[in-house]
């Protein structure tokens, strides 16, 4: 747990909210388990406003990582805490968007209703919201979340 200065409501507020953009891109992997537990798709009542713009705005995912990367994580008068998690926020999408062109890949090959297929997706979804829900956690509590191998990167781009 490592601390770098003190972080108010609003440093904690805009450190969880960039979590709802890899949320979104992981919902997709949830298509299985919302198939078999409808009442998991609850979960995607707040992602709604993004997914809303996502999907009006022609390439709106990339316009918004390049204001991220640009106007939030390499902009040192922002407060390091929101750098960092913007920056981990931005990793979690980054594999999430590799892992749907492997999967798109290997569903097209396997059929996306072959039990492999199925699992990977599930556990996809799992970790991701995982390690969304984790990180939101540990930036409303003023804490830097530190996921394995991605943190590390994070900490990397922000130093």
């Amino acid at each position: 747990m490592a601390w770098r200065g003190s972080t108010d409501f609003k440093d904690r507020f805009f450190a969880a909210i960039v979590y709802m953009i890899p949320l979104v891109y992981a919902m997709p992997f949830g298509q299985f388990l919302f198939a078999q537990f409808p009442f998991l798709t609850l979960l995607q009542i707040p992602l709604i406003p993004i997914t809303v713009v996502y999907s009006s705005i022609p390439f709106a995912g990339l316009i918004v990582f390049f204001i991220l990367f640009a106007a939030v994580v390499r902009n040192e008068r922002i407060n390091h805490f929101i750098r960092f998690n913007t920056m981990q926020a931005i990793l979690i999408n980054i594999i999430l968007f590799l892992c749907s062109i492997v999967l798109g890949l290997l569903a097209r090959g396997l059929g996306s209703t072959n039990l492999l297929a199925q699992t990977l997706y599930n556990v996809i979804f799992i970790g991701s919201l995982a390690a969304c829900l984790y990180s939101i956690v540990q930036s409303i509590l003023g804490r830097y979340a530190e996921i394995p191998t991605i943190s590390d990167a994070a900490y990397s781009q922000v130093r």
